[in-house]
């Protein structure tokens, strides 16, 4: 199971984008920071955590404000050796209810036979795992690929060649308790809904991508709002989180230059990342 830990981990904030009350009129995954008499600037970048090889956006402004920054910046510290620990303890169980426990005997076997048709796996082997553990799993097998890439693991791979510091904004605990805010009856019941909406679900995700493509954070978020089932605890997912990060982001570009590499959702909104740093005094502009 642990092999599965980091992509899991990800995958939970794939598909919620913010608040969309700011309008923001320039098409871009990329922003520069300034201001504040900081002596170089830092970079905000929205990723897609997994994505087909042939829809992978990444232009030469992007190479170009990854090499230029001293350090790098994912949402945790993808460079910790016990990160993949940390975030396979915390999908454990530890209320004694089994995967089972949550659905009737019909609903188990269709479930039983989806994991197995799609994925490959046994649910025995999932028994012991929280239902959030098991939506994170399926969210895998959205992608029209069969090898999809990750933004967070090639930005890894390029800064650490480069020699460049790899930081976090939260530590896993702070995720697990996100996550476990949602109640467990309600993922599981969101479970059963994936399975049976199946091919509705890859087609919005594809809808999605194109969106990410184009570089267009509204349409994303006018894509993701039409999902079934998203949206919900969008206040403690990005909102609660977006709001800890300014204090730690501001903090760690106060003494380098940071390349900021987190998931799109929560660049946009109100509430987003891009209005709270321009709220704190900064500019925050596109790269386009």
């Amino acid at each position: 199971m642990k092999k599965y830990a980091l992509f899991i981990f990800s995958m939970f904030i794939i598909s919620l984008v913010g608040h969309a009350q700011e309008k923001l009129s320039e098409q871009s995954l990329l922003w520069r920071i300034n201001g504040k008499g900081m002596k170089k600037p830092s970079f905000l970048f929205g990723t897609i955590h997994l994505i087909c090889p042939e829809d992978y956006v990444w232009t030469d402004k992007m190479k170009q404000s990854l090499t230029a920054s001293e350090k790098v910046c994912f949402e945790m510290d993808l460079d910790d050796t016990k990160l993949m620990m940390s975030a396979s303890d915390g999908f454990i169980a530890t209320d004694g209810r089994k995967l089972k426990d949550y659905y009737t005997p019909e609903q188990y076997q269709l479930l039983k036979k989806f994991i197995k048709d799609s994925i490959g796996m046994d649910i025995s082997v999932l028994q012991q795992m929280k239902p959030i553990a098991l939506e994170s799993i399926i969210s895998m097998k959205t992608t029209k690929c069969m090898n999809p890439v990750s933004y967070e693991e090639t930005i890894m791979k390029t800064a650490k060649a480069a020699g460049k510091e790899i930081l976090g904004l939260e530590d896993p605990s702070e995720q697990i308790s996100a996550l476990d805010s949602m109640p467990s009856d309600s993922v599981a019941k969101e479970v059963f809904e994936e399975i049976r909406d199946f091919a509705q679900n890859k087609l919005a995700y594809s809808e999605m991508v194109s969106a990410y493509k184009q570089q267009q954070l509204k349409v994303l978020y006018e894509k993701i709002t039409t999902v079934k089932g998203q949206g919900d605890d969008m206040h403690v997912l990005l909102d609660d989180r977006n709001k800890k990060w300014i204090t730690r982001i501001i903090e760690k570009m106060s003494k380098s230059s940071v390349f900021f590499a987190v998931g799109a959702g929560h660049l946009p909104g109100d509430k987003g990342v891009i209005h709270l740093l321009r709220a704190a005094g900064y500019t925050v502009e596109p790269v386009l």
